[in-house]
């Protein structure tokens, strides 16, 4: 499938913002569809065969990470990965909604071509995180590395007290419980510590998502690998140096691939830049029964006022969440408009299908 971009440069570009809502009704057919699909992930598992076979490695080392974008930090752990086995990218995802339920800088097609360029050997599509809960998307996350048989992952980490007992519990065989202001060892029972820093969180969310997922990955335990996040690395500070085109501001902090690519979009980088689908929010809030997307709680607050003229209106009638994205999560649902039975059936049927977005040559 051809980025956005790769169909402009070949002169066959309509409007971009048509073509952009164009692809995300057609992820949004996708994610129905395979909430009913059969299983068929064969053929991926060959072609990860026939590599690790032309690498003569035995191990497949498997990470997940928005690459939003790609930076010398996610180069960093990337390049840690390929020491041990071919790596796999997993990279969310339909929708091109982030776990913070915003629209990602660029396409998943492009966040690809940053990962290939900066060393991985395959990357794949993972779940559309924008409209799911953490858990939710977390589960399919380690669905996924168990369909594609990952026997390692490396994880960046961010240095704090409790962690270094985080990763002795794992290191341990041992698996790791979060509920608020609790984060616990399953095994032993013992209290690590009250909260994590967010990198820290998803490595502990990772283990314990295993764990409540045993029954299912039988004979699947794959080892984490740890490393130390590099520091002076700001994700926002990159997404407005793209978008201001000052490249000179965020190079320190870029991997020399990632800015070639930037660069390659020339002075229309923000034509290719993803933008939320305004009135397709207005629409649902307006004109659709809004308990088929959110919470009942969630639509009531809506449904108290007759009409909306903004998503800023929208933003500030839905109720505050226990996490800080809850609300542009709630956007993306409205926007997405799939229902939460649908929604509930692809993460149950998750992987139905895996999708490759790039390979290396």
């Amino acid at each position: 499938m051809h980025t956005v971009y790769e169909k402009c440069i070949n002169k066959t570009c309509y409007n971009i913002g048509d073509m952009m809502i164009e692809k995300f009704l057609i992820d949004r057919k996708n994610i129905i569809e395979d909430s009913k699909r059969s299983k068929n992930i064969l053929d991926v598992q060959k072609i990860i065969n026939n590599i690790k076979e032309e690498k003569n490695t035995e191990k497949i080392v498997i990470d997940f990470t928005e690459y939003n974008p790609l930076h010398n930090g996610h180069k960093y752990c990337l390049d840690f990965g390929k020491n041990h086995g071919i790596f796999i990218s997993v990279i969310p995802g339909p929708l091109e909604r982030s776990g913070r339920g915003v629209p990602y800088l660029v396409d998943r097609h492009v966040r690809a071509e940053m990962a290939v360029r900066a060393g991985a050997d395959i990357v794949v599509e993972g779940p559309p995180m924008g409209i799911m809960g953490s858990g939710q998307y977390m589960q399919c996350l380690i669905k996924m590395f168990y369909s594609l048989n990952g026997d390692i992952i490396p994880r960046g980490y961010i240095k704090e007290g409790i962690m270094e007992k985080v990763i002795n519990s794992i290191n341990s065989k041992n698996h790791i419980k979060i509920k608020p202001y609790n984060i616990s060892c399953i095994e032993s029972g013992e209290k690590l510590g009250e909260k994590l820093e967010i990198d820290n969180y998803v490595i502990a969310s990772m283990s314990y998502t295993m764990y409540k997922l045993k029954e299912k990955l039988k004979n699947w335990g794959p080892e984490f690998k740890f490393i130390e996040r590099i520091e002076g690395i700001s994700g926002t500070k990159i997404r407005q140096g793209v978008m201001s085109g000052n490249f000179d501001s965020i190079k320190h902090m870029l991997p020399e691939t990632t800015l070639e690519i930037f660069k390659s979009f020339g002075t229309d980088i923000l034509d290719f830049v993803l933008e939320r689908n305004e009135h397709r929010v207005l629409e649902t809030v307006n004109s659709h029964n809004l308990e088929d997307y959110v919470s009942k709680n969630i639509a009531e607050r809506l449904n108290e006022k007759e009409h909306y003229n903004s998503i800023s209106e929208v933003k500030l009638q839905i109720p505050i969440g226990f996490s800080k994205n809850h609300i542009e999560r709630t956007i993306s649902k409205l926007e997405a408009r799939i229902d939460r039975d649908t929604v509930s059936r692809y993460i149950e049927n998750y992987p139905s299908k895996i999708r490759i977005l790039k390979i290396k040559e």
